[in-house]
């Protein structure tokens, strides 16, 4: 990881214009990084603002991220869509295996209604690629989803159930369900449609409605081509080629040591043409075997150094 990491960061000095000028000015230029914790972290705020991207060749995809009307929402100039593709396939059958092993039933109407979801094109892949009649796309249709969850489920079929949280808390109020063949999985947020809950009582209505003892997450954003994922208690893992460091909330070049809480500093080595180093508005912290929680999220307040560059 470390010196992949390392040949990244010169070559996304070297072919992005934003990053190389936010190095710049913070006067960490190749010849004086040596380790990860050298390598300067670009406020993912900048990704509202700025094309974060290299080279002068057209992408062939942007992903975009959802917002409130009016709200300015992030851009992700994905180079080479195919990165994207083996990232998340690779780093699904990581932790859940053959991906035909599962019926995959979709719950995710905030992104459907939307386009230039990272999410949605990498659902509708493994949707695609279960090769199971019943997997797909439920959009308001609660009763059929629910009607076919519980037909997968008792015929002792493997399912993904992988849903927005304010939908999933719609589906368990209008149904009840004992699943035993199951995996529930929340992508977070409530997207306005509801008050947020924090994970522990999210998690503990969603476990009394559907009758299981866990409920998976999955932690992407715009930003990152790939995912971490959770079995349960919100403890997060990543696959190989990511990375996470907890950097200090009063000194964002300062780092923390494990069990600290602090902001999230992403390396996702996928990114290879917009950044692989991003610092996000998240809160959490790492445990020693490498996995990390996520514990809320910076105030409205932008992430220091973010107005690096306002001229």
């Amino acid at each position: 990881m470390n010196e992949t990491a390392l040949q990244i960061f010169r070559f996304q000095y070297e072919h992005n214009k934003v990053y190389h000028r936010f190095c710049s000015l913070l006067g960490r230029t190749p010849d004086k990084v040596h380790s990860l914790t050298d390598i300067p972290f670009l406020p993912i705020q900048f990704f509202k603002t700025e094309k974060v991207y290299c080279g002068t060749t057209p992408p062939e995809a942007v992903f975009t991220s959802s917002g409130t009307t009016g709200a300015q929402t992030s851009q992700h100039f994905v180079k080479e869509l195919p990165l994207y593709t083996q990232s998340f396939r690779q780093g699904f059958e990581l932790f859940y295996g053959d991906i035909q092993q599962y019926a995959v039933l979709a719950l995710l109407p905030s992104y459907l209604e939307r386009t230039g979801s990272s999410l949605i094109t990498m659902v509708a892949d493994l949707i695609e690629r279960s090769q199971n009649p019943y997997s797909g796309f439920y959009l308001n249709e609660y009763d059929l989803l629910a009607q076919h969850l519980q037909t997968l489920d008792s015929s002792g079929q493997k399912v993904l159930l992988i849903g927005v949280s304010f939908a999933l808390l719609d589906l368990v109020e209008q149904h009840s369900f004992s699943l035993k063949n199951t995996i529930v999985m929340e992508t977070g947020g409530m997207k306005g449609r509801r008050r947020e809950l924090v994970r522990e009582e999210l998690h503990a209505i969603l476990c009394q409605g559907f009758g299981v003892p866990t409920i998976h997450s999955e932690y992407g954003m715009t930003e990152l081509l790939s995912q971490a994922y959770s079995n349960g208690n919100g403890i997060y893992h990543t696959v190989p080629w990511m990375k996470i460091l907890i950097r200090d909330t009063n000194d964002a070049l300062s780092y923390l040591p494990n069990g600290k809480t602090g902001g999230l500093n992403i390396i996702d080595l996928a990114n290879k043409y917009s950044c692989s180093f991003i610092a996000t508005q998240d809160l959490g912290k790492l445990l020693p075997d490498g996995s990390f929680q996520v514990l809320g999220r910076f105030d409205n307040a932008d992430i220091r150094g973010c107005n690096l560059m306002v001229s």
